[in-house]
């Protein structure tokens, strides 16, 4: 006889959608384990939506993962189009305004917030050599980063929330698909010694890409550009040519300046393109948050998108444990509707900038405008 599986489902990553499905399926339930590999280094300047309160909600933790530590974000400016800055005010939002995140603070409490809702929380720790059994269940490695220390497990079912390499999915015969090469390149500045705080975000684009500024809760400020990783402008990325790019904007450098801009360290670079899984479930596995799809920063929609799949994709395997085989494919055609509308608004955002259509990066997306084999207009 096979030994009684440790948990009904083990969800491989803390972030945002890990944490999602983990409460979905504690409060349906499951007995969840949520492995947290904490890896990889620290996430500063991410934006929550006002839409995103309302997830919070669903899962029953808007109060105590959006108190104190986050600033409210009471609006947008852009230079995006023509030189002149536009602004998107908060107090038209149905919502009410969006939060500028301390990201560790989210995600700690998010994890919390799991752990007292009935989850097994496993800190640093990652999802090793999972294997399929003959009995339809998983056996898996759990190490931990601090020592090295491993235990065995067995679950029902894997809900994969590692992020954009979707390390589970793809092992298990998932394609990993890319839409375009953009890239980040990002610093965080010291506090401004005395500088009005303005809690709204700030996108500039330029002929190479795009640039992008917001406060953070702890008064530091950050400082991002965009371009696509073959083009010039991403091998130009020491401490003074990243200073030099930054002071040529005319509206992002005036609200750099007063938190000084001493290039003492080059930004840090890190992956921003859209991607996808060709499917997001299989054989006893869910993919959810980046690992089942990834969207350009510019869309401001990664964390609501993280919970939005999260919540969904807990709910999708709790009823696929009960035995509705629709379920899954249901969820797909969730991940499916928002890919959909993400591509549109891509499309249209993209087509607003036409001052630049003669260089690389606009060229681009100017041509995927038109759709593409499924009907997206996304490469890959």
């Amino acid at each position: 006889m096979s030994p009684v599986p440790d948990y009904d489902v083990v969800v491989a990553g803390g972030g945002p959608a890990g944490c999602a499905a983990a409460l979905a399926l504690v409060r349906a339930g499951r007995t969840v384990l949520l492995a947290d590999a904490g890896t990889g280094p620290p996430k500063a300047g991410e934006t929550l939506v006002s839409a995103g309160r309302l997830l919070l909600a669903d899962l029953g933790v808007e109060r105590p993962v959006l108190g104190s530590g986050h600033l409210p974000c009471h609006g947008t400016l852009s230079a995006w189009g023509s030189a002149e800055l536009h602004a998107v005010d908060a107090l038209h939002d149905p919502y009410g305004h969006g939060w500028h995140l301390d990201r560790p603070l989210f995600d700690r409490r998010l994890r919390a917030a799991a752990r007292a809702a009935g989850a097994e929380v496993a800190g640093h720790t990652g999802v090793r050599r999972p294997a399929r059994q003959p009995d339809g269940t998983w056996r898996l490695v759990l190490r931990e980063s601090a020592g090295g220390g491993e235990r065995t497990v067995r679950c029902r079912w894997v809900v994969d929330a590692t992020g954009r390499g979707a390390a589970i999915a793809v092992r298990s015969g998932a394609r990993r698909r890319t839409g375009d090469r953009l890239t980040a390149f990002h610093l965080t500045l010291d506090p401004a010694p005395s500088a009005p705080a303005d809690g709204r975000s700030l996108v500039e684009s330029d002929r190479d890409g795009w640039w992008y500024t917001a406060l953070l809760p702890s008064g530091h400020r950050l400082v991002a550009y965009f371009t696509d990783a073959d083009l010039p402008a991403a091998a130009a990325r020491g401490a003074e040519q990243f200073r030099a790019r930054l002071l040529a904007t005319r509206h992002l450098s005036r609200r750099a300046r007063p938190h000084g801009l001493t290039p003492a360290r080059p930004p840090r670079r890190a992956p921003a393109h859209s991607a996808h899984l060709d499917r997001v479930h299989g054989d006893g596995w869910t993919a959810a948050g980046d690992a089942a799809a990834a969207f350009d920063p510019l869309s401001s929609q990664g964390i609501l998108t993280a919970l939005y799949t999260g919540l969904s994709a807990g709910r999708a395997v709790h009823a696929r444990l009960q035995g509705d085989r629709a379920a899954l494919p249901r969820y797909a055609a969730q991940v499916t509707t928002a890919r959909a509308a993400y591509r549109q608004g891509h499309r249209t955002v993209h087509a607003q900038e036409t001052r630049w259509t003669d260089h690389p990066f606009w060229a681009r997306r100017q041509r995927q405008g038109a759709p593409g084999p499924d009907g997206g207009g996304e490469g890959g």
